[in-house]
């Protein structure tokens, strides 16, 4: 059919070989890049999202022709391919440094591929002050549309009495069909993706705050401190632009006001922190799990800051991407078998446990994928350090007589 269309005779034939990579990149494009969640089209671009932050890859691009595949699918300006000089795992690129360390607050789960990439050990170290945040067990539903239609309900509940929410979702594709369903409920709410990555400080800085409704993808998962009651930094700074008040008209008189309107911010915050932390505290949902329990443990850890209250919960379903790759068929079997509805949840140890395998699963996989691509560049790795040793040389020395 493909010869036939592109009218040759033998598509294997070594002068139609640049086809097949081609034809390749085209059925990738096509089946496997999913827009808006693998990558999105802002200003005409192709931009690539990343799986685990949630944020635009700004400059990166697919190499051997994908991308110019992804840019043709799309209808948008095919632009050239980069060149690539140089690559190196990140593997070896950190091995070129003589020490090594790091901190994060999820490295026990992978405190096995430290050691045996690195040689490094994992220290656990105690939190500053007790964690009373309350981790509730999943909610599992047969359908994905229960699920949401779950996922919502306890939104309009905890938004009614004003507890500050954050929902995590695994795609810009799905933040925005549940900003969708919000927005028929009627709930006021902001949604943080690659697509508004530019109000990310403005949104995270307001999403402890009484009523706040944030709407999110990985993005918010790690590194962001959200504080209950807001930040009172953010709220000075708002409230003097606000007031006409620019620091870059007048930086002596903006600093003065700021001053004393961060003395005021900072009263209001800290009453509306203890109000919130009455309500609960900011509560965690997650509409889905991840691969990697790591991130998943990232998004949890978003509340229950500082010895500050707070809830977290997990909302499943049998079709979401995790249980359909692994025995979410059996599952559904199960509850079949006892005719449970589709919007009544369950709390099941088999279930957890399967989601718990699951997971693990996934990440012996993906740890085995590093390995044999580590293992690959080791060859490479060898000739590269004699390469940047002569460079260094020629770099470096005085005399380049004897070279």
């Amino acid at each position: 059919k493909v010869e036939k269309m592109l009218n040759i005779d033998n598509l294997y034939e070594s002068v139609n070989t640049p086809l097949i990579g081609f034809l390749n990149n085209a059925l990738k494009a096509k089946e496997l890049f999913k827009k808006d969640k693998d990558y999105v089209i802002m200003n005409g671009e192709v931009l690539i999202v990343d799986e685990h932050t949630g944020r635009i890859l700004q400059g990166r691009r697919y190499n051997e022709g994908m991308h110019q595949a992804i840019e043709a699918k799309e209808n948008v300006e095919i632009k050239q391919e980069n060149q690539t000089l140089a690559t190196i795992t990140l593997q070896n690129y950190f091995r070129m440094y003589r020490r090594l360390s790091g901190m994060t607050g999820t490295a026990m789960t992978e405190a096995a591929e430290f050691d045996n990439i690195y040689k490094l050990g994992v220290v656990p170290i105690p939190t500053n002050k007790k964690m009373i945040r309350l981790d509730n067990s999943d909610l599992i539903y047969r359908t994905e549309e229960a699920k949401f239609n779950a996922v919502v309900e306890d939104i309009a509940t905890r938004y009614e009495k004003g507890q500050p929410i954050l929902i995590g979702t695994t795609s810009v594709e799905r933040s925005e069909y549940l900003s969708g369903l919000l927005k028929r409920r009627g709930i006021p709410h902001e949604v943080l993706n690659a697509k508004n990555h530019a109000r990310e400080a403005s949104i995270v800085a307001q999403a402890g705050r009484k009523g706040a409704v944030t709407v999110a993808t990985n993005m918010a998962g790690r590194g962001t401190d959200i504080m209950l009651g807001g930040n009172p930094e953010f709220l000075a700074n708002a409230s003097l632009i606000q007031k006409g008040l620019d620091p870059e008209d007048d930086l002596e008189q903006y600093n003065h006001a700021y001053l004393e309107e961060l003395k005021i911010t900072t009263q209001q915050v800290a009453n509306e922190h203890d109000e919130v932390a009455n309500l609960g505290g900011l509560y965690v949902l997650g509409t889905e799990r991840h691969e990697s329990r790591r991130i998943d443990n990232q998004l949890r850890g978003r509340s229950g800051r500082q010895g500050d209250p707070g809830e977290s919960r997990f909302y499943l379903s049998l079709q979401d991407e995790l249980m359909r790759r692994f025995k979410g068929d059996l599952v559904d079997a199960f509850l079949r078998r006892f005719n449970v509805p589709d919007d009544v949840p369950i709390e099941a140890k088999m279930v957890t446990n399967a989601i718990r395998n699951a997971q693990t699963q996934v990440e012996q996989q993906n740890f085995e994928i590093r390995k044999n691509v580590l293992k690959y560049d080791e060859v490479l790795n060898k000739q590269r350090q004699v390469i940047y040793e002569e460079r260094k040389q020629v770099l470096e020395g005085e005399d380049l007589s004897p070279q």
